[in-house]
């Protein structure tokens, strides 16, 4: 979980420095990339923790 904090963290401040600061678009676009491998992590983590759980 706290993996997910970093990356999510990450990429909402490379979102914000890159649309703050004028010709940066390029941190824009690798912070939504971050975002998504953040989304993603937590997707497959969780999916996988439900696998695990033995059946009642």
């Amino acid at each position: 979980m706290v993996f997910f904090l970093v990356l999510l963290i990450c990429a909402v401040a490379l979102i914000v420095i890159g649309a703050v600061v004028d010709g940066l678009l390029y941190l824009v676009s690798t912070g939504v990339l971050l975002l998504v491998a953040a989304v993603l992590y937590l997707l497959v983590r969780s999916v996988s923790r439900m696998r695990r759980r033995p059946a009642h």
